[in-house]
């Protein structure tokens, strides 16, 4: 999406963004606004006519009307006129009624529609843009965060411009059409009204701040019961396993209290806020009556004028009152707001295009990614302080087998997230083929190094689907080509002559991908346990593949990264959760199946690195020792003690 593109020369401000998420939908709140405007116009209309009907027939005070009404009354019979047809102005008030409920219902459905639109365009590019940040910036930001920034903080920003900002415009006529229509018929009843904005807005702006300030650590504290519910869900099985239920309820319980506990504050903070509004409306009213009472009195008001009056002073507070509320609203959306930013003004990944075929840009070319890796003077560290790896160097011929052991923290893995730029390099450089890789596009190097990560994750779909998950664009473009195939007839025979067609087609591509997988289960030595599922490769998986055994999960790991077919292939210790036989029977599938491939073989296991073409031993982020297995197990060292200590002879089992 163009919206998720690399923000390095775009920093989003919080009215940019706005911009961006109505996308598509500005033109619905714009006539949702000006349906809002006539509902407002038109809620002028029934005091006057109260006003009329008051002054003309009940205290035949029709000079003080105005004057075309007046000129209009005068000409039809004045108070006799109004007398014997009241009716008129029943009419007339019907009529704005139903005016007003007309474009008052425009106005809630194209604002509910607009709304929809936003939200739909906000999930997109929020979503986008989160599948393109940095694997970095997912390990520093927590899930359950993230999660809640995009509901709860999305649903305050969806409240606010679909509930408080659209509704300016409606306030906007309001207040000016009751100032002009007060100032026409009492200018001291006005200063009455007037004098009370000010205070409104003062005590307004004095909650506004606070407000902000404390929606803010409400917004944080679910943010940490979103995590913690996240994890505990995810991580059932652990805590089931450790019998950890009661901790786990008690630190919920103990988060979900300082959360509540937030927001009773926040609670008290708001009923404080609307409590302020109610007594300051409530002295303005009896102020109000009391001076249009004694003006009425001194016959320099009207009856019907000061019952308009109090009607008009109604519409005028409430949109003030309103304002106070948007002021309040806003303080909270703008803590929404920033928690948006933070995500959109995060930098992306360049990522061009998806699949091998993906072209890259100029600068980041597609080199033939058989050729030599080449690890030269690499250093990285997580943190400043204490670096991971250490002045690594190492040649890995294309075709041949990499080796890697080491104790864990050694930076084992940390080599294969630096080589496929799960992490950007900071020290030394990685070139393939001579290329470095920070000049590769990103999809084209991550679409040609297939990897097994040391913790698999398998999504909550069937086997089949987790193993062909990185050919789904195949079967995509199939359905694709069958339903551009069903628009192209001319006539109904041809139409299905040609869906046919497509969906033969369709059906040939999915059974040769079916195939595939099989094929890729059987090298991985999972077939055998998927068919004695009850539905095979339909059987679905639980969370991150719940349901199956650690061996099963890897072995289908395995096989998911075998149908993708790459030139490059790693292996994070991905058979440690085998048996010794399997691991054997898989790694001698894995011999005939991988061809010219570059593999790069990383275990604790010295039974499954010993045929490698080439093995190093990385100790404390260095490399300590290299060579072949027959020259490793030939001198001191680490490789020899942990060789010593898992072969037979050593009184271990391999």
């Amino acid at each position: 999406m163009k919206e998720a593109a690399n923000l390095k020369d775009h920093i989003y401000t919080k009215y940019t963004m706005l911009l961006l998420f109505l996308r598509g939908s500005k033109r619905f709140f714009t006539m949702s606004i000006l349906a809002s405007a006539v509902v407002a116009a038109l809620d002028m209309v029934t005091p006057q006519v109260i006003r009329v009907v008051v002054d003309g027939c009940l205290s035949n005070q029709t000079e003080t009307l105005p004057g075309v009404v007046r000129r209009y009354l005068d000409e039809a019979g004045g108070r006799e006129f109004i007398v014997n047809h009241l009716y008129l102005a029943a009419l007339a008030i019907l009529a704005t009624a139903a005016f007003s409920a007309v474009f008052q219902y425009l106005n809630n459905y194209l604002n509910s529609v607009a709304t929809e639109r936003m939200m739909k365009t906000t999930r997109d590019t929020l979503y986008a843009h989160i599948e393109r940040l940095p694997y970095a910036w997912h390990m520093e930001n927590q899930t359950g965060d993230i999660i809640q920034r995009c509901t709860s903080d999305v649903t305050m920003v969806r409240e606010f411009v679909s509930e408080q900002l659209v509704q300016v415009v409606h306030i906007a006529v309001l207040i000016a059409f009751s100032v002009v229509v007060m100032l026409s018929m009492s200018l001291t009843l006005s200063w009455v009204v007037f004098l009370s904005i000010p205070v409104i807005i003062g005590y307004s702006y004095f909650f506004y701040h606070r407000i902000g300030h404390m929606f803010q650590e409400c917004d944080e504290n679910e943010g940490v019961l979103s995590t913690i519910a996240q994890e505990n869900l995810t991580g059932v099985r652990v805590v089931r396993a450790f019998g950890r239920e009661s901790y786990e309820r008690d630190r919920f319980r103990k988060q979900n209290n300082i959360y509540t506990d937030a927001w009773m504050k926040l609670c008290g903070l708001l009923s404080g806020f609307w409590a302020a509004g109610d007594l300051v409306m409530a002295l303005q009213l009896m102020i109000l009556v009391v001076a249009g009472a004694a003006l009425c009195v001194q016959g320099r008001l009207t009856a019907g004028m000061l019952i308009a009056f109090i009607s008009y002073n109604r519409r005028l507070i409430w949109p003030v009152r309103h304002l106070g509320r948007m002021i309040s609203e806003m303080s909270k959306a703008g803590v929404s707001m920033d928690r948006l930013l933070y995500i959109l003004n995060s930098e992306t990944e360049e990522i061009e295009g998806s699949g091998s075929e993906a072209a890259a840009p100029a600068g980041n070319p597609c080199p033939d990614m058989s050729g030599d890796i080449v690890f030269r003077n690499v250093s990285f560290g997580y943190t400043e302080e204490e670096k991971i790896l250490r002045d690594v160097s190492v040649t890995i011929k294309g075709g041949t087998t990499l080796g890697i052991l080491g104790g864990t923290g050694s930076g084992k893995s940390t080599m294969m997230h630096l080589l496929n730029r799960l992490y950007e390099l900071q020290d030394g450089e990685i070139t393939i083929s001579g290329v470095s890789v920070k000049d590769i596009s990103l999809s084209w190097l991550r679409s040609h190094i297939g990897m097994v990560l040391q913790e698999p994750y398998l999504f909550s779909r069937t086997i089949g689907e987790n193993i062909a998950i990185t050919r789904d664009g195949a079967a995509a473009d199939a359905g694709n080509a069958a339903g551009s195939a069903s628009m192209t007839g001319t006539a109904a025979m041809n139409a299905a002559d040609t869906i046919n067609m497509a969906d033969t087609a369709l059906a040939a591509n999915m059974a040769d991908m079916m195939e595939e997988v099989r094929r890729a289960a059987r090298v991985a030595c999972i077939d055998e346990s998927i068919e004695r599922f009850s539905k095979g490769y339909q059987t679905v998986v639980g969370e991150r593949g719940v349901t199956l055994s650690g061996g099963q999960k890897q072995r289908t790991a395995i096989a998911r990264m075998l149908v993708q077919n790459t030139p490059i292939m790693v292996f994070d210790d991905s058979l440690s959760a085998v048996d010794t036989e399997t691991d054997e029977k898989i790694r001698n599938a894995l011999k005939q199946y991988m061809g010219h491939a570059t593999v790069i073989l990383i275990s604790h296991r010295i039974s499954t690195l010993m045929d490698a073409d080439q093995i190093i031993v990385l100790e404390r982020g260095r490399i300590a020792q290299q060579g072949t297995h027959r020259e490793l197990i030939a001198r001191e060292g680490l490789y020899r003690e942990i060789y010593e200590i898992q072969s037979p002879e050593g009184g271990a089992a391999v």
